[in-house]
């Protein structure tokens, strides 16, 4: 059987960690069509994960039911999947679920504390923790909880239903009670990936870009630099739709102060700037907006997500959303995160562009596709309307034209529940 590096990415052939290359075997045809993965347990075994736990990350990345517990060993996934396209998709299961995040080393052992998952390196001792926005991280808890106990475990995920209700039926759609007056709560900063040796192309990026200016004294007047000084922001301050600049002053007063212009205001003036400078929004680069947030030093605020939320995108933000998840999944850091930027992307569709309003279902579909905000979030968002970011009656409108959306997620999770349940 041919075996490959573990890490794909390292070419040496003496290195220690190896794993067979996946086999899969297409069977059927028309709407009965499924990929059986003929050596996934070897694989998984060889990794230190449940095979469970592959196969669902696969049917989460290519959006296809995948059979978690089967009787007879065959590991089956919807639709016709080629072996190459299957290895690749293994690539990001190992990033995410099985390589240290310091030393990029598998020998790693999953933990579960306080709902939470932690990668314990056997090599170099780092606990690192696994992004719990993921959908397979959502699986992997639930794993955990019905192994621990049948019965209790079924009226443990009753409890979770009322809970999500509740806060729902408590107006949390938009700030729970732990939200407190400072901008950084428990949310993480994305200073600490980048530290944490991540070495995602953005994240190079972002070290690369960083180093250059820090080589250079100052910052050179290219075509993305603004003049920030005092004479220049006032004017573009000034030059702002009112629409967006009452939406980018939101909530300040209590932490800038003044009557002035914002950060906020400032970010959104230059990424405005900069994509009329560049013929559209989608040649303003994701590093250069990281970097300027940071320099503001806003880059770890929630609220610059609302911001981003109404100035990254165009009208074909459906299609820009992947391109943009990079960015905003290093940005996205809590549920305060997540709901600034729902609120942002309703302020932009709402009020700035309504004519966008049919396209919700699938923006928002996006959103929770490439792991930017959370099916909670999402359920408690589509809740209740919110005169926050726009006027009430508006707010209403968007809600309504995402229901397609938030009732797929209903059933999506309930088939799920099912499907868990019928196999106990």
């Amino acid at each position: 059987m041919a075996t490959v590096n573990i890490r794909r990415d390292v070419s040496d052939p003496f290195y220690r960690y190896k794993m067979e290359r996946l086999q899969s075997k297409i069977e059927g045809k028309g709407n009965g069509i499924k990929t059986v993965v003929v050596n996934l347990n070897s694989v998984a075994q060889s990794l230190a994960r449940p095979p469970a736990y592959v196969i669902k990350y696969f049917g989460f990345e290519l959006g296809a039911q995948a059979n978690a517990k089967p009787t007879d060993d065959r590991w089956i996934i919807n639709g016709a999947h080629d072996a190459p396209k299957l290895q690749d998709y293994l690539d990001g299961f190992i990033s995410k679920f099985v390589l240290c995040k310091k030393c990029k080393n598998p020998e790693t052992d999953v933990n579960i504390k306080d709902e939470k998952i932690f990668l314990d390196c056997k090599a170099c001792g780092q606990r690192s923790e696994v992004d719990s926005r993921l959908k397979l991280s959502t699986f992997i808890l639930r794993d955990v909880a019905s192994g621990k106990g049948g019965k209790k475990d079924k009226a443990s995920k009753k409890d979770r239903r009322d809970r999500k209700k509740n806060k729902a039926a408590n107006g949390d759609s938009n700030g729970s009670p732990g939200d407190s007056n400072s901008d950084n709560g428990d949310e993480e900063s994305p200073d600490a990936a980048l530290e944490a040796g991540s070495d995602d192309e953005l994240t190079r990026r972002i070290k690369a870009q960083a180093q250059n200016i820090e080589a250079e004294d100052e910052i050179d007047d290219d075509d993305w630099a603004v003049d920030v000084s005092e004479e220049a922001v006032k004017a573009r301050a000034k030059e702002l739709p009112d629409d967006l600049k009452r939406t980018l002053v939101l909530e300040d007063a209590d932490e800038d102060g003044a009557d002035g212009p914002s950060a906020y205001d400032e970010l959104g003036s230059w990424i405005i700037d900069a994509a009329a400078q560049k013929g559209g929004v989608t040649g303003v680069s994701d590093v250069d907006i990281y970097m300027k947030a940071k320099e503001y030093g806003i880059e770890s605020k929630h609220k610059t997500l609302a911001v981003l939320a109404q100035t990254i995108f165009d009208d074909k933000i459906v299609k820009q959303i992947p391109a943009r998840a990079g960015l905003l999944k290093k940005m996205i850091t809590s549920e305060r995160h997540e709901k600034a930027f729902l609120g942002g992307t309703e302020r932009f569709v709402g009020k700035d562009r309504p004519e966008l309003i049919g396209q919700i279902p699938a923006i928002l579909l996006k959103y929770y596709e490439h792991d930017l905000i959370s099916e909670d979030t999402l359920k408690a968002w589509g809740s209740k309307a919110s005169k926050k970011y726009v006027d009430i009656s508006t707010s209403k409108k968007v809600r309504k034209a995402a229901e397609p959306f938030l009732e797929w997620l209903e059933n999506a999770e309930s088939e799920e529940e099912s499907e868990e349940e019928d196999d106990e």
